[in-house]
């Protein structure tokens, strides 16, 4: 029997809403016409969402820009605390989010691979041990020793990756990084995450890629205004997520 990787019950997190600054007589048009009009100076992230990963499971999160995928990796990584409800998880965490996220710009690519795994709580005898791997799999010989502000976007995501990856987490959180990259990285990508799948290691991802979600997950989750309003095969995920007819509205599981 699997055992529980990640539990969440009933989370919910709010987050202040950002001013629009204007000027004296654009506010005063606005609130001639009715706009100015105040509002919840706050607003939901995620409500209520409570959800079980079991170990070995790779779990794919889909949803529109601004569902509320980021912001639920982000708790599970412990990044932003929930202010109701609560979260737990079983092992080591990485989460793999945007382009370089831990790294420095004046360092070279090299010297981030220490820096991201000394963030990952790993000393340097291990990423010593772990270097030549994570330089292989990246493909960036010829340019590890360059400062990373020469790096593209796509360079810095293969290096993030790869470190992420080679460290051979419990539980690892990826959020769109997977959409970088040429096609032999993808490919590439794509196998380490079913090496690690076969490894019980723990995957959620969140992608716009429904090819990749459908080839690579084993469940999948879809992510609406803050709430998981349907959870399954991807395949049925997709076709709710595409509005696609279902013979039959399979019950979810996992969420609940």
């Amino acid at each position: 029997m699997s055992h529980t990787s990640i539990l969440l019950e009933g989370v919910s997190i709010e987050f202040p809403r950002k001013p629009v600054t204007v000027g004296t007589i654009e506010r005063s048009f606005l609130r001639m016409i009715g706009i100015g009009a105040r509002r919840d100076p706050k607003f939901t992230a995620l409500r209520d969402v409570s959800l079980e990963v079991k170990e070995g499971e790779v779990l794919g999160l889909v949803g529109r820009n601004g569902a509320g995928k980021s912001t639920l990796l982000r708790v599970i990584a412990g990044v932003y605390r929930p202010d109701r409800g609560a979260a737990k998880r079983a092992g080591q965490v990485s989460l793999l989010a945007g382009l370089g996220v831990g790294f420095n710009g004046n360092l070279s690519g090299k010297e981030n691979v220490y820096l991201y795994g000394a963030i990952l709580g790993h000393p340097r005898r291990v990423m010593d041990r772990l270097m030549s791997g994570i330089i292989e799999f990246s493909g960036l010989e010829d340019f590890i020793d360059q400062p990373l502000r020469t790096y593209s976007s796509g360079m810095k995501a293969r290096l993030g990756f790869s470190v992420a990856s080679a460290i051979r987490p419990d539980i690892l959180l990826i959020d769109e990084v997977l959409a970088v990259g040429d096609a032999d990285f993808k490919e590439r990508s794509t196998k380490r995450i079913k090496e690690m799948m076969s490894e019980a290691g723990t995957v959620l991802m969140a992608s716009h890629s429904l090819t990749l979600i459908k080839d690579i997950c084993t469940r999948a989750i879809l992510v609406e205004k803050g709430q998981i309003v349907e959870s399954g095969s991807p395949a049925q995920v997709i076709a709710t997520y595409r509005g696609e007819p279902q013979p039959k509205l399979a019950k979810v599981a996992g969420a609940r």
